[in-house]
């Protein structure tokens, strides 16, 4: 019987390679996006699912659990972005980053839990390099993913006598359109996008940005037991590098 992966944030950059990353290694591959109009070609089923509300996530689990009893893996990829100034920042919008970064990641986890235990699966929640070194405002985001590897943590070693892994992978810099949405900046402006982009790769130490399809074969690592069967409330940085090197060069 093939491998369970549940993934969010699928319709997105990283989230759309892990689905294809998945699949290409033989998984059954269940996939759960607010963007209705962006399915994922490889996914096996679809469901359409905001996992920042709760009665979405009651919703997919029924879904779920009417197609399948066990996930081998789950990953929460679910995640939007903030480019708001901190005193500028208005309490509906912490709260909707907040919502959709890290609170539906408990949600998810919380739902998938019973499905993981069965199959003594995998969790991997997708942070961000932002929670060990940030940049000018993005503080809601730098937060919410901070708070996310803490969940990690937590998780970790709560569902450790389940037999239940959860891991973290902290990507840097992905051309992903999130990435790119955030360097046209708040005048909306793509002029110069691919100087910024080029720009950016050469601050890492590897002299590029990376690929959706390499964070999602680390999270595809990081899921898989016969790959990672000893490795459980651990971060794993992708970033080429960049914070190796002292802000002081």
């Amino acid at each position: 019987m093939a491998k369970v992966a549940l993934v969010t944030g699928a319709a997105g950059g990283i989230g759309s390679a892990s689905v294809r990353a998945f699949a290409e290694a033989g998984w059954m591959v269940l996939a759960a996006d607010r963007r209705h109009e962006a399915t994922p070609s490889r996914a096996s089923r679809f469901f359409p699912t905001d996992v920042a509300r709760e009665e979405d996530v009651h919703r997919l689990f029924e879904q779920v659990s009417a197609e399948v009893d066990r996930l081998d893996a789950l990953v929460n990829n679910a995640a939007i972005r903030s480019g708001t100034p901190l005193v500028e920042l208005e309490a509906a919008e912490w709260d909707e980053v907040m919502a959709s970064n890290l609170r539906s990641a408990y949600l998810v986890t919380r739902q998938a839990y019973p499905l993981l235990r069965h199959a003594q699966g995998a969790v991997v929640n997708v942070s961000s390099v932002h929670a060990i070194a940030t940049s000018v405002n993005v503080t809601a985001y730098a937060a919410s993913k901070g708070g996310l590897v803490a969940l990690t943590r937590a998780m970790a070693i709560e569902f450790a006598t389940d037999g239940i892994r959860v891991n973290a992978v902290l990507p840097g810099a992905v051309d992903t359109p999130m990435l790119r949405e955030g360097l046209v900046g708040r005048d909306g402006s793509p002029a110069g996008l691919d100087a910024r982009l080029a720009e950016l790769g050469r601050r890492t130490a590897l002299g590029r940005v990376g690929r959706p399809e390499e964070i999602a074969q680390s999270i595809l690592f990081l899921a898989d037991g016969a790959r990672s069967s000893f490795i459980t409330g651990q971060t794993l940085i992708i970033d080429g590098g960049a914070t190796t090197r002292l802000s002081t060069e």
